[in-house]
């Protein structure tokens, strides 16, 4: 079965069941500070999740695009990818385990003619803050899974919440036997032997855990489903890897014509940063220095590092997306559209990084001499470590040119400080993939409002044409980016600021409505990107003086934002400039 055929299935089947189909929420978020990509199907419905009312009803069903980049450097082993596309179904204080099992046992069985014998299934086994969940293992006797198929594991493995507090709850994960043999006689779904593979999880989310780690019942239970469609396309065609499944395999087959030297996991590398690359630009997304763009900068620069390695000529990259393109199309078809923009952005990155290449190997050149002149045979890890992290330069091409000059390179100090680096990124990663219920507290929720004054007080100080760019929040400041020719002077600062406390002080208030994109148009709502909202959008109006499309969460008057200054502005990019502030 075809991953798209899968896909369709799965949005009929539970359109059949009540749900209505939503569409793919945009890589690049909108208004979510806290993540830079979508990394879950769940991450744009988080204020349904959190009782706000959704146009299309309590029972909703997508496929939602993503990407996940913890684990880049995994990627190349046969089951890490960056971009994956998650199905999910949704049951806003609806149905809750019992009917979500049901569906999901008669998806897996009937639609998709899974023998029950393969079906493994885990469920919460109860702690001293919340009871084990016999539910949940009753639901499941009920639907049809077999004695001694069914596990209890604790919170690391079935329990869910985004952060340390929030909503949360008991979680149902269900699991493949992929049939190869059992590494013990104790083997089960926990183990990593590769035997199980999970397939689906169910989170119910049920209960509130607040701050001082107490746990209370929702008053609105949910119901938040994830099936990944690259895996479980690669389950039911019987492949080892999402590699040898169509959506990789045309363009797997494409480098193993066009290597000359045959590394295979180089060959998933470029199949899958491309792949991914290629999704993120489609969406919006341009490499850069920061942010997002620093991740769609390591991705490519990665790709290339791989495609030298197989010493594939660069100019098949305009090919190998070509390929993709008519490969992927009939799922995505904005990708035709959009290919000449992802060919032009792909292979400059592509020129810049040759040129960095270069850099790096005059860099290396001078740090040899150095050695040399100290009667030393050996380069340091840290030059080694500082080629990688400053200049992009693989360590395996300083290691091939050390040779080369009868020289050594210290390894294992480069490895330590690589694991040092990569502990920090990742360290990083948790704080800003972290995503979902996690990032709404309440200074997010104020920094929110102040973009939208902000943008406001613009217009008037600036022209009407001005316009929001860009935006990031965190809880310690706001990041504004808009239109502009030039530098601020202090005069416009200035008013600028007085005029977003003005109204701050007159306690406007802050009104919601549901509207089709069209109506939100024509009503005069001002957003970016109105391509990529849904048909059914959230307005937000500030008295009358803002009136935008936009996710949320915000104040209910101005008043509870308290005082707004502005700390720096400067340039962002080519007509672009950037303000920072922080509200007290």
């Amino acid at each position: 079965m075809k991953a798209i055929d899968i896909r369709n299935k799965y949005l009929k089947f539970f359109e059949n069941h009540g749900h209505k189909v939503i569409p793919s929420a945009p890589l690049i978020p909108e208004n979510d500070p806290s993540v830079l990509f979508t990394t879950a199907g769940m991450q744009p419905l988080v204020p349904y999740l959190l009782g706000q009312k959704h146009p299309k009803g309590t029972r909703l069903t997508d496929y939602q695009k993503c990407v996940r980049t913890n684990d880049i450097e995994e990627v190349g082993d046969n089951r890490h990818l960056t971009y994956f596309e998650m199905l999910g179904n949704w049951s806003l204080g609806d149905y809750f385990k019992e009917e979500s099992i049901q569906m999901s046992f008669d998806f897996l069985t009937k639609e998709l003619q899974i023998p029950v014998e393969k079906l493994s299934v885990t469920v919460f086994k109860g702690d001293e803050d919340c009871p084990r969940d016999e539910v949940a293992a009753e639901c499941w006797k009920k639907a049809g899974i077999l004695d001694g198929h069914i596990y209890y594991y604790g919170k690391d493995d079935n329990w869910w919440i985004a952060g340390e507090e929030g909503p949360c709850g008991p979680d149902t994960e269900m699991f493949y036997d992929t049939g190869k043999p059992a590494c013990s006689a104790d083997c089960q779904p926990s183990c990593d032997c590769g035997k199980y593979v999970e397939i689906w999880n169910n989170v119910f989310m049920e209960y509130f855990k607040d701050k001082d780690g107490k746990y209370s019942k929702l008053s609105q239970r949910n119901v938040d489903t994830g099936l990944g469609l690259e895996r479980m396309t690669m389950l039911l065609q019987g492949k080892e890897t999402p590699f040898d499944t169509e959506l990789f395999k045309p363009v797997m087959d494409k480098l193993a014509e066009l290597q000359k030297v045959d590394i295979i996991e180089s060959r998933r590398i470029i199949a899958e940063h491309l792949r991914s690359s290629i999704m993120i630009i489609s969406d919006g997304g341009k490499p850069s220095n920061v942010d997002r763009g620093y991740v769609l900068r390591r991705l490519i620069r990665r790709m290339v590092r791989h495609m030298n390695k197989l010493q594939i000529d660069l100019n098949e990259i305009s090919t190998l997306i070509e390929l993709y393109v008519e490969t992927l199309k009939e799922m995505y078809p904005d990708l035709v559209k959009n290919k000449e923009n992802i060919i032009t952005t792909i292979v400059e990155e592509k020129d810049k990084f040759i040129k960095t290449l270069a850099h790096g190997e005059k860099e290396f050149n001078k740090a040899m001499n150095t050695s040399k002149q100290n009667g030393q045979n050996k380069i340091d890890g840290n030059i080694v470590f500082r080629l990688y992290d400053t200049y992009g330069f693989p360590p395996e091409v300083t290691k091939e040119l050390a040779e080369e000059n009868g020289m050594e390179v210290d390894m294992d100090e480069f490895n330590k400080l690589f694991k040092e680096h990569q502990e920090k990124s990742r360290q990083g990663a948790t704080q800003k993939f972290k995503g979902g219920l996690a990032g709404d507290g309440e200074i997010e929720t104020k920094y929110h409002t102040a973009t939208h004054l902000l943008n406001a007080a613009l217009k008037l100080v600036l022209g009407p044409d001005t316009h929001q760019r860009g935006s990031n929040i965190t809880t310690e400041r706001m990041r504004f980016d808009f239109n502009c020719d030039h530098k601020m002077t202090d005069e416009e600062k200035q008013k600028t600021e007085e005029i977003v406390n003005q109204w701050i002080k007159e306690d406007l208030p802050v009104t919601v409505q549901e509207m089709t994109k069209e109506e939100a148009l024509k009503s005069g709502a001002e957003c970016m990107f109105i391509e990529k909202y849904p048909d059914v959008v959230t307005v937000y109006s500030i008295g009358d003086i803002s009136k935008e499309l936009c996710g949320g969460p915000h104040v209910k008057h101005t008043s509870e934002i308290g005082t707004f200054k502005i700390k720096k502005e400067e340039a962002s990019s080519s007509g672009i400039r950037r303000i920072k502030a922080i509200i007290m």
